[in-house]
């Protein structure tokens, strides 16, 4: 579980690298730049484990190379956003979010599956439990 201060710092790295990618290095990617779904940030606050999503940007894999060659770029960008916030800026390590690619593969085999819908018969039903009758609370209620 994350302490509220890297929730915090994960935050803010969040939001700035998100800013890094469309603002300041935009050049560094072929079409749109990539979306950032998690940041994860280590007790010491010196390693951030960044998750990108590439539902947008095209294919995951050259994406995930382009970023992690410059990945020295997209830090000093980002020290020089977050310079006079934090101490250390933390090393980047990026991952691929494959997480809404699996959600949609999940979809597809629950999609496939025949479940067939069996209806209670007549003869073998149970009767349907009646609520018990309202108590009256005052002598002049109706019912």
């Amino acid at each position: 579980m994350e302490s509220k201060r890297q929730q915090k710092f994960a935050s803010l790295l969040l939001q700035d690298l998100a800013a890094v990618f469309q603002r300041d290095l935009p050049h560094l990617f072929t079409g749109l730049p990539p979306g950032i779904s998690t940041v994860r940030v280590s007790p010491d606050l010196g390693v951030a484990r960044i998750y990108l999503s590439a539902l947008l940007a095209g294919s995951g894999e050259g994406l995930l190379a382009a970023v992690q060659d410059n990945s020295k770029a997209i830090r000093q960008a980002l020290a020089k956003r977050i310079r006079k916030q934090v101490r250390i800026i933390p090393e980047l390590v990026f991952f691929l979010d494959d997480s809404a690619q699996y959600a949609a593969k999940m979809d597809a085999i629950i999609g496939t599956l025949h479940i067939p819908a069996e209806a209670p018969e007549a003869d073998d039903a149970p009767a349907a439990p009646q609520a018990p009758p309202r108590p009256k609370l005052f002598a002049d209620e109706d019912e």
